[in-house]
């Protein structure tokens, strides 16, 4: 059983989660409910859901080389934690804690 750190929720203010997709990706709606966990548990957590289909440039500029992919950054942009597949909630949260 995964334990989750504890992480206040008015300390994840700031931490920019973005989630790149793609179409019929069993992985990435793992992901949905993984980031949904996360954002229930520290409610400041914003996640972006870009398709990387309608959103080229912005997967181009991130190095997106496969979906699932979440890319946590601190307020200033600066990416602290990036994902390929289906990150644990554990891995999330710590992230969001880091961004700050």
């Amino acid at each position: 059983m995964e334990t989750t750190p504890a992480v206040d929720p008015a300390d994840t203010e700031g931490a920019q989660l973005t989630l790149y997709t793609s179409a019929f990706c069993e992985p990435c709606m793992q992901t949905r409910v993984v980031l949904a966990e996360a954002a229930r548990l520290a409610p400041r957590i914003a996640v972006t859901e870009l398709d990387v289909a309608r959103n080229p440039e912005s997967a181009e500029r991130d190095g997106i080389r496969s979906t699932p992919t979440v890319i946590v950054a601190s307020a200033d942009g600066a990416e602290v934690f990036r994902a390929e597949g289906v990150p644990t909630l554990a891995q999330v949260l710590a992230a969001a804690a880091r961004a700050l």
